[in-house]
């Protein structure tokens, strides 16, 4: 499905009067029709009630078409589920036990190059956790009305009845999208109370459409934020790589910290606003990672790019990237402080806060390398790194380099333009060092000069751990002094080995160059 453009007003543009975000809906709705108009009749035609709710009529009155939609209907899983298997060239019944049955129309039906056209219809119905559950319980409802009382927000809450395409609208939520505030249906506490990540997606809500939280839901959040521990930590998740993906992250993460939720679902970050930059170039270090985060943001790349974005795992790094520094805070004689080897510890506390939020393998494993790796291009301005280190560098990021790259350049939020300017400088001379080595080496795949069957043969021994150690040791060459070819390695080796027979058996390989 290609991906939505986004023609939002910012905060700081004029807000749209109601007549415009009619029009505006008018004209999205109408390209819609297409799709949801014959669905409504055959739901009209079997007795049934049929409403576009939630996320495309708000979309809609935001000038977006929306490819995904979501439906309320009168009728059960059990009647909706022939109509959409008729409407549709493939359907689904995964969600019956919420009362959620699905469909897909293929873009070919319409004779059009568009996508396809995705539509979830549920029973009308209410929700609600048991103060120990983990667990919506659902109970179906009976009239449109009631469904939309059941959901987050106001914005949230609006309907348009198909195929005759009625506005419904009974708790205003059009005019709050007009003042793009944020608001519950019902009593905010009620509401959290009933589905407590709602708190979450309020958060998640800021940092998508660039909304402000009503007052009264954000009391109730501060007072009600521990209920958020309830909730899956799979949804808290869902909810969190939302918020980040979004375009006005920092106000969804600040939102998060502001509340007291983030004290349950990222504690790390609340945590860095005690803790002053070792540089004092900013209030705290919860405000350099927001500013880092920015950053990181404005480099990422289109999608032909290196980095394209949004990026999960370069945000995630960008955010997380000092979270070793309360740790690792001391004092220093003369009233400095330092934070020794925070990245180390860092990276532990990285990987164990995004394991326990049940992100995938992969994802852990590179914002904890991000994390170990952010302050390694220090001091290389200071200080002429060998073709060597530079070599390790590349080798040592892998894959991530050019999100390395992104995050340390990041990472430099001083507000002296001269050091700025030299940071940058440096970095950008790395970086053509790295491009040069590469054409010349080609650093992505760098491996000693001899393979292990080489080796073998070199050294008249079968496999083994001799081998293994044998191959280490000509990869430090490598690293060390460039591509020597095989006849300099096989020299190099055959020394190696001579003078580690020589110190017996229990013989270990050197560290560093051989050279």
């Amino acid at each position: 499905m290609p991906r939505e453009t986004d023609d939002r007003p910012s905060p700081s543009q004029q807000q749209p009067s109601l007549v415009q975000l009619q029009r505006r809906a008018i004209d999205v709705l109408t390209r819609m029709a297409p799709d949801a108009g014959p669905l409504g009749e055959a739901f009209r035609a079997a007795g049934h009630e049929l409403a576009l709710v939630g996320g495309p009529v708000r979309d809609a009155f935001l000038g977006r078409v929306s490819n995904d939609l979501d439906f309320a209907t009168s009728a059960t899983p059990d009647d909706a589920e022939p109509l959409l298997a008729a409407w549709g060239d493939a359907h689904w019944d995964v969600g019956r036990e919420f009362g959620t049955v699905g469909a897909r129309r293929f873009a070919g039906r319409r004779g059009t190059g568009s996508a396809d056209v995705v539509v979830e219809v549920t029973t009308y119905r209410t929700d609600e956790y048991d103060a120990s559950s983990r667990k919506p319980v659902v109970a179906f409802g009976d009239t449109l009305e009631g469904d939309l009382s059941r959901r987050d927000f106001t914005v949230n809450a609006m309907a348009v009845r198909v195929p005759d395409l009625v506005f419904v609208d009974p708790f205003d939520g059009l005019g709050d999208l007009a003042r793009r505030v944020l608001r519950t249906p019902v009593d905010p506490r009620q509401s959290f109370d009933d589905d407590p990540l709602r708190m979450m997606r309020a958060a998640r809500f800021v940092a998508q459409l660039g909304f402000t939280l009503d007052d009264a839901a954000r009391a109730a959040v501060v007072d009600m934020a521990e209920r958020i521990t309830i909730v899956s930590a799979e949804r808290v998740r869902d909810e969190l790589v939302k918020l980040l993906l979004a375009p006005h992250a920092r106000a969804g993460l600040e939102l998060l910290v502001d509340t007291g939720l983030a004290e349950h679902v990222l504690p790390e970050l609340p945590a860095l606003r005690l803790e002053i930059d070792e540089h004092h170039r900013h209030k705290d270090v919860y405000e350099h990672s927001l500013m880092v985060l920015e950053k990181a943001i404005a480099l990422e790349t289109g999608p032909d790019g290196a980095v394209p974005g949004p990026d999960l795992v370069l945000r995630l790094a960008a955010l997380l990237h000092d979270i070793g520094k309360p740790r690792t805070r001391r004092f220093e004689t003369g009233g400095g402080v330092s934070f020794h080897h925070h990245e180390v510890v860092g990276a532990k506390m990285v990987a164990k806060r995004l394991k326990a939020l049940r992100f995938d393998k992969q994802t852990v494993q590179d914002v904890a390398r991000l994390t170990e790796l952010h302050l390694r291009f220090h001091g290389y301005g200071e200080g002429e790194w060998t073709d060597s280190a530079v070599r390790r560098y590349v080798t040592d990021a892998g894959p991530l380099l050019e999100r390395l790259h992104r995050l340390t350049r990041s990472d430099s939020t001083t507000r002296n333009t001269r050091k700025a300017a030299r940071l940058s400088a440096a970095y950008d001379d790395l970086e053509t060092r790295i491009a040069r080595l590469r054409e010349q080496e080609e650093l992505a795949a760098i491996r000693p000069d001899l393979d292990g069957t080489q080796i073998m043969a070199a050294l008249g021994i079968g496999p083994g751990r001799d081998v293994g150690e044998a191959y280490r040791f000509l990869l430090e060459l490598r690293m060390d002094r460039g591509p020597l070819g095989e006849d300099a390695a096989r020299a190099e080796l055959l020394r190696w080995w001579a003078d580690r027979q020589g110190s017996g058996p229990q013989g270990s390989v050197p560290q560093g160059s051989a050279g």
